[in-house]
């Protein structure tokens, strides 16, 4: 069901060398660009229209406007079960702890008496949110980048998530249902890269979409594609790439919560990764045999999980020792990796790339995914090792504000003038000079 890599024996070759021997989906976004090019153009040329056309060709649905009206989301959120809304509703509330806490305060530095440069935070202006719908409902999504954009200080925000045939070309009801308790009343029946168009350019009419600053949210690999093809246009979070699960675990770690992990992100998508690195082959042949009932006995088995598990992305890797074992997971960056060894809390202290790190037999990836008051919007394909997760600094600008006196000005002019004249710039420190009466001080 899953294939093996065996890493023992041999000294572990560095850098690329070694993400190379490591197990990966392949998924390439460069290739989508020339696909979802026209269809970004035809958004930018024909509005709405397009959106519906779209819709219609995409999706399945016939639709006479694309803007959710205020009684449809109103209605999600009375016919929302309430065991569903007390779970939403806590998970808001843990995200919104741990991430109102991100807020940067506004500093200033005394470079110099009279000199100095403040650095203050200012919110994007308006954001545009995507929230998928295609093999699942990802209504926890909708909370995970709303919550920290609100915590920024957002003034502005839309949402856009795929129509639904079975649910009269609305998005899912769920969907719908969280975005009423986020408070987001501008929600868009829009999905793929027409949502991130819509978005880029805006829409004009009654029902229009005003463009936005910024787009953030997971989607598949044409939202991926249309993100890249506006990278500079409007800001996003990532290209996320299918969802991947790393465990680093010796012989310590449980073998059922081991393969309880692995098939718990392997059923989100047939391209998702479940990786286990260890250094015990007991614990290999314990998780494999785990894997045979606990596959047996879920949902998704032959369109998701089966083929996730089987995959070339997904492998368990063996490993001489958890020194070894640091060494490719730290190669690998995992979205999410989880420590299931001896003194786990120490181990984590010592990885260096990943997007999030679950420590311990109590704190399963499926944790963080909804109620940990973490955030599941994590880098992918390796992107750990230089980039984070979607946070409140996501959302924020830092802008340096330079406040100098004459005489700090003056105590720096012939330094400044020297670099500029160093640079051939000569303007550059005309505009020094012309503020002392072209005689610099110092100079």
């Amino acid at each position: 069901m899953i294939s093996r890599i065996d890493l023992r024996g041999d000294s572990l070759p560095e850098g690329g060398a070694l993400r190379d021997l490591l197990p990966r989906a392949e998924f390439d976004v460069a290739a989508a660009l020339d696909k979802v090019r026209p269809i970004c153009e035809d958004v930018h040329h024909r509005g709405t229209a397009a959106l519906i056309d779209y819709a219609e060709k995409f999706d399945g649905v016939k639709l006479d406007r694309v803007r959710v009206p205020a009684e449809a989301l109103a209605k999600a959120l009375a016919g929302l079960g309430p065991e569903v809304r007390a779970a939403l509703e806590e998970s808001i509330r843990r995200a919104r702890i741990v991430h109102r806490e991100q807020r940067r305060a506004p500093h200033t530095t005394q470079v110099v008496p009279g000199g100095t440069v403040t650095e203050k935070w200012v919110p994007v202006e308006r954001v545009g949110l995507y929230a998928p719908g295609g093999r699942s409902v990802y209504p926890s999504s909708v909370i995970m980048n709303a919550v920290p954009a609100q915590e920024a200080g957002v003034e502005s925000m839309a949402l856009a998530s795929p129509p639904q045939a079975d649910f009269d070309g609305l998005p899912h009801p769920t969907i719908l249902a969280a975005c009423a308790l986020l408070g987001i009343d501008e929600v868009y029946a829009v999905g793929g890269a027409q949502a991130v168009a819509m978005f880029a350019y805006g829409t004009e009419g009654p029902d229009g979409c005003a463009p936005a600053n910024m787009v953030t949210g997971p989607g598949n690999i044409w939202v991926a594609a249309a993100k890249r093809y506006f990278t500079g246009r409007i800001g996003i979070d990532a290209e996320a790439g299918p969802t991947e699960i790393a465990i680093l675990a010796d012989d310590t770690a449980d073998p059922a919560h081991v393969a309880s992990d692995l098939i718990s992100q392997a059923e989100h998508d047939p391209m998702a990764a479940a990786v286990l690195v260890t250094d015990s082959t007991a614990l290999a042949d314990a998780v494999e045999k785990e894997l045979e009932p606990q596959v047996a006995a879920t949902k998704h088995i032959e369109d998701r999980i089966k083929p996730a598990l089987a995959g070339r992305q997904s492998a368990i890797v063996l490993v001489d020792g958890l020194e070894e074992g640091l060494r490719v997971v730290d190669a690998y960056g995992a979205e999410h990796l989880e420590i299931q060894a001896a003194d786990a809390t120490a181990v984590a202290g010592r990885v260096k790339n990943a997007g999030a790190i679950f420590i311990g037999p109590w704190a399963p990836v499926s944790l963080g995914d909804y109620c940990a008051g973490s955030n599941h919007v994590l880098p992918t394909g390796g992107c750990a090792c230089h980039s984070s997760g979607l946070s409140v600094q996501s959302f924020l600008r830092g802008i340096h504000i330079v406040d100098y006196t004459r005489d700090a000005l003056a105590d720096v002019a012939h330094h400044v003038v020297t670099l500029a004249e160093a640079e051939d710039l000569p303007a550059h420190g005309a505009a020094i000079k012309a503020r002392f009466g072209w005689e610099v001080p110092g100079k």
